[in-house]
This record gives structure tokens, C-alpha cells and sequence, in this order.
């Protein structure tokens, strides 16, 4: 978010406004937008001032109340998904959205990423040498290209 643009600015051309130009031809030489000048004509006749409003800050966080049960849950149950946790935490009475969740447990330096499975478990199996250890048959692995290894149309 920009800032504020200054209250001498704002005073210039609150001025200009009382003084009989149009809105118009303001905020063509002050170089601000026609929306503006009629904001801060608006405001320091509503007001006195046409100084900007007061910033509020960041809001807290939620979820701040809730980090220790947080932690302990996750601590408990490791493998819980975010979407598990943020239904758990409506049912505390606390309504926080998916991403409120995952933002504070960014912040708190988890994260929730799935577990790489080896490419030797994902085919069917089949008895090795023997000796307890088992191989993935080739012939039932179908042998396909993907888009960017498959070949061109052959040329006629």
C-alpha cells in the first residue's frame, strides 16, 4: 500500500477547490486524480481538514491464541491436514480459513509437505532372485513418451 500524499499538498488544493477552479482543472495542476481533490474537498468540509485518515495497522493474528493447542496437536497427531486442523478449530469456536492456518504455521517454520514415495514401490511386483528381494516386471510397464520426448510427425 502507498502512502498518504502530504498535507500541505492536500491543503494547496482544498484551497484551489474554495478559491472557484473546478475539480477538474485542480487536480490537472496538482497532478492528482479528479477522485482525489473531491475526497479532500469532501473531507475538510465534513471535518475541517483534509488531512488523510488515521493508518490502522496490521491486524492481529488469530490464531495467536490458539498457538500452544495448536502445537500440541500437531505435536500429537503429525500427519493431520490443514483443512482437518482448521475444521477442529471451528469447532473450538475459532473460524479461520485454510490459508489463516497455513500462514501461521509458516510463520511458526512447519510445514506439511507429503512424503516422497521411491519410483521402485509405485509398479506391480513380482518374486525376485529369491533372496527375499522383489524387481518390477518390465513387461508390465507400458512404455509411453511424454509431450516432450515424443517424436515430431514424421515427415511425407
Amino acid at each position: 500500500m502507498g502512502r498518504a500524499y502530504s498535507l500541505d499538498l492536500r491543503e494547496h488544493v482544498v484551497a484551489a477547490v474554495a478559491a472557484g477552479e473546478s475539480c477538474r482543472q485542480v487536480a490537472a495542476t496538482f497532478r492528482v486524480s479528479v477522485a482525489s481533490v473531491v475526497k479532500w474537498s469532501q473531507r475538510a468540509r465534513a471535518t475541517g481538514s483534509p488531512a488523510a485518515k488515521p493508518l490502522l495497522g496490521r491486524r492481529a493474528w488469530v490464531l495467536v491464541e490458539e498457538r500452544d493447542w495448536l502445537l500440541r496437536r500437531v505435536a500429537v497427531q503429525p500427519d493431520i491436514t490443514l483443512r482437518a486442523l482448521a475444521a477442529e478449530l471451528l469447532e473450538r469456536g475459532v473460524k479461520v480459513s485454510y490459508y489463516a492456518v497455513w500462514h501461521f504455521f509458516e510463520r511458526e517454520g512447519i510445514s506439511f509437505k507429503k512424503a516422497c514415495t521411491p519410483a521402485n514401490s509405485l509398479g506391480p511386483k513380482s518374486p525376485g532372485d529369491g533372496h527375499g528381494e522383489s524387481a518390477v516386471k518390465a513387461d508390465l510397464i507400458p512404455l509411453a513418451s511424454c509431450s516432450s520426448t515424443r517424436p515430431g510427425p514424421r515427415p511425407t
